[in-house]
């Protein structure tokens, strides 16, 4: 079983990425993937870098295609990549994927790829404390669940962002690749880690999820996915989509609803929903601080 990390040729921000990680760690040339080399970390040999030639979020069922051309079997995928957004902050985030509504950028209508929650939930706070001892200033912090590609495989992204100045920049390609590293000197999978760290599914917010962000840097827990308030507003949150999303978050233990973004009513409801499913609602004081 293997840690895949992706990159993309026609992306800069992940290209950057890659680079940094051959650079800061030893790799070997192991295969090669669509006539680009496929590296392995030297001293892990459970971790490889597959580059592909399109775009991330388009490319669908990679895992199945690993394991057909290089007779890799992927447990993990951890996509490096660009981060766009009309804002142009300079952003490093983490999220899940997957579609809650029409998959209008890759993937699956209504469909979700498996969280990682504390693989990623870990790598977000190694990238803040990696971030502090520069004198960059760059928001951190999670996206909630969006866009493909569709695989069958847990996934995250891992993004710099958000305009091509700061995608070009070697400075935040270097943070990422370096907790990317620390994250995979401890951790592959995420059965690595100790149960008593509680996974959580995030409802209510925006799209950066600020609420949950602030509690994973003050409390012991991980997010898996994230359902934000336009998706609501939008119609996409039903039943059969929570059932989806509690699928798609292994080993989730209770749900966190950021209860300011959201209407009495729809709060109540859901509290409801989730109760009779089994699934705790809980508050921030309920969770045990960061050590």
């Amino acid at each position: 079983m293997t840690v895949v990390i992706v990159s993309s040729t026609e992306d800069p921000a992940s290209t950057n990425i890659k680079r940094c990680l051959l650079e800061q760690s030893s790799w070997d040339e192991i295969e090669s993937f669509d006539n680009i080399p496929v590296y392995g970390y030297s001293t892990m040999k459970d971790i490889i870098i597959v580059t592909i030639r399109d775009r991330k979020i388009r490319h669908e069922n990679l895992d199945k295609e690993i394991e057909s051309k290089l007779g890799i079997k992927t447990k993990q995928t951890i996509f490096i990549s660009r981060h766009t957004s009309e804002m142009e902050m300079p952003t490093l985030t983490v999220h899940p994927i997957g579609n809650y509504g029409e998959a209008q950028f890759g993937g699956k209508s209504k469909t979700l790829v498996k969280s990682a929650p504390r693989l990623m939930t870990h790598l977000l706070r190694l990238i803040k404390k990696n971030l502090l001892s520069t004198n960059l200033v760059y928001q951190v912090c999670y996206e909630v669940t969006h866009h493909g590609p569709y695989l069958g495989t847990p996934t995250l992204f891992v993004e710099v962002g958000s305009t091509e100045r700061e995608w070009n920049k070697k400075e935040p390609a270097k943070i990422i690749a370096q907790s990317i590293l620390e994250l995979l000197g401890q951790y592959h999978y995420e059965e690595d880690f100790s149960d008593d760290i509680p996974i959580l599914l995030g409802i209510g917010g925006g799209h950066y999820a600020p609420r949950f962000t602030d509690v994973v840097f003050e409390k012991k827990a991980a997010f898996g996915h994230m359902i934000p308030s336009y998706q609501i507003k939008g119609g996409n949150i039903d039943s059969e989509m929570f059932e989806k999303t509690l699928d798609a978050t292994p080993k989730v233990k209770a749900v966190y609803i950021h209860k300011k973004a959201l209407k009495k009513s729809q709060v109540t409801e859901y509290k409801k929903w989730f109760q009779n499913k089994g699934i705790p609602v809980i508050s921030s004081k309920e969770l045990s601080a960061i050590n």
